[in-house]
Parts: C-alpha cells; sequence; structure tokens
C-alpha cells in the first residue's frame, strides 16, 4: 500500500503542476497569451486573468493534498468536482461554439477523465489506509 500511496503522491503533484503553470501563464500573458491574433476585449482579458488566477489556485491546493494524500478525501473529492464542473462547461463550449484548439480537447480531458480518475485511486488509498489503521489497532 505504501508504494501505491507514494506513486499517488507524484503522479497528483505531477497533475496539479499543470494547472499551475497555466494560470500563471494566463495571469501573466492574458488572453492573448492563447493566441487567435484578434484585438483583445479588455472585459474578456480581466475575465481570463481572473479565471487563470482560479486555475492557479485550483493546482495549488491540489498541491496541498499530496502529504498525507490518504487523510484528504474531503477536500480532493471538493477539488475533483470543481474541475468536473469545469469540463462540463468547457463541453458545453464545445457543443455550442465548436471544436476549440488541442491544447483545450487536452485539458478536457484532464477535467472529464484524468481527474476523476486521480479521484478514484485517493479513495482507494484512503480506503487502504483505513483498513491498515484498523487492523494494526486489533492487533492483526
Amino acid at each position: 500500500m505504501e508504494r501505491e500511496r507514494r506513486i499517488l503522491q507524484r503522479t497528483v503533484a505531477v497533475a496539479a503542476i499543470l494547472p499551475v503553470v497555466a494560470g500563471l501563464y494566463g495571469v501573466l500573458f492574458g488572453i492573448d497569451g492563447i493566441g487567435g491574433g484578434t484585438p483583445v476585449n479588455v472585459s474578456a482579458d480581466s475575465h481570463f486573468r481572473y479565471l487563470s488566477g482560479l486555475l492557479t489556485g485550483l493546482g495549488i491546493l491540489f498541491l496541498t493534498c499530496v502529504p498525507g494524500i490518504e487523510g484528504k478525501t474531503t477536500l480532493f473529492r471538493f477539488l475533483t468536482l470543481v474541475v468536473v464542473l469545469g469540463g462540463l462547461a468547457r463541453l458545453l463550449g464545445l457543443y455550442l461554439t465548436g471544436v476549440p484548439s488541442l491544447t483545450m480537447l487536452a485539458a478536457l480531458v484532464v477535467e472529464l477523465v484524468v481527474a476523476p480518475l486521480l479521484c478514484l485511486w485517493q479513495t482507494r488509498i484512503a480506503g487502504l489506509a483505513r483498513d491498515a489503521a484498523l487492523d494494526a489497532r486489533a492487533g492483526r
């Protein structure tokens, strides 16, 4: 169980770096940072930077789950819910406005597939840790 827990911790740490980096990039470079070449709407840029800040925060919060990951189930589930809701919004946008860039499609896969799978894995590790603690208390 300990080996699997360490692998989960490393996986979550690597996965959490992505929104931190992407979010900081969006904060620093704004909507122009994703290209397009069209004149920037100042309000859209402001909103983009705000959402990039939220993305950075989500990544940082996921990073706080890495130490003692087996005990962070509630926070991990909440963060996953936020990510999945964002992915569903992105999926609706895909339906309403068309297929976005490959980068945005990759983000959609992370939001709707990778994040829930990591959450299920975290739940498994939390259950194994709980069972091991109960066995230790029972003297098994």
